[in-house]
């Protein structure tokens, strides 16, 4: 394929491409440099267009590669390059003592909040929280495993409504 023929084809499906590009991309900017990209990688290894072969589908998937290609190494260089705000523990002053003071005060009222629900509700939730398994909480109390598990959510229900209604107050 001459150059004139190569390019003669590429324009044909320009609009085609530039559709599949914007679907790809969901941004009219990167679809532009990613039709660029796919142009120079057509035009660099057009060689290897085997004649009789569908020209679109061979454009069309060197585009599709290309925007893998470059999903990947933004993918990759998000993680890398991240935020000043996600490293904003290491501005923090760290003359600062430890103080268990705040945790043991969330603990006790936790615990409080847990003993307020009732000990047919908490048993089974603490026993579970403790690694106990439904089948064993069930033989140690002897009720069914379906009682077990619905006190167990019950318990849950009852937590999250009291903690938040304390950050509502």
């Amino acid at each position: 394929m001459t150059n004139q023929e190569f390019t003669q084809e590429l324009n044909k499906l320009e609009r085609l491409l530039f559709s599949f590009a914007l679907r790809l991309t969901s941004n009219r900017a990167d679809a532009e440099d990613l039709m660029q990209e796919t142009s120079l990688r057509a035009y660099r290894h057009k060689e290897k267009f085997a004649k009789g072969t569908n020209f679109k589908s061979w454009v069309s998937t060197i585009m599709r590669n290309a925007y893998i290609n470059r999903y990947r190494k933004m993918k990759t260089r998000r993680h890398i390059n991240n935020s000043i705000e996600n490293y904003s523990y290491a501005l923090e002053n760290t003359n600062t003592v430890p103080n268990q003071g705040e945790h043991d005060l969330r603990l006790q009222e936790l615990k409080k909040m847990l003993n307020s629900v009732g000990d047919l509700y908490s048993v089974p939730f603490l026993m579970f929280h403790r690694g106990y398994e439904y089948k064993e909480i069930a033989e140690k109390l002897n009720i069914p495993i379906g009682t077990v598990k619905s006190r167990i959510f019950l318990a849950r229900q009852r937590m999250k409504k009291m903690i938040g209604q304390r950050y509502q107050n």
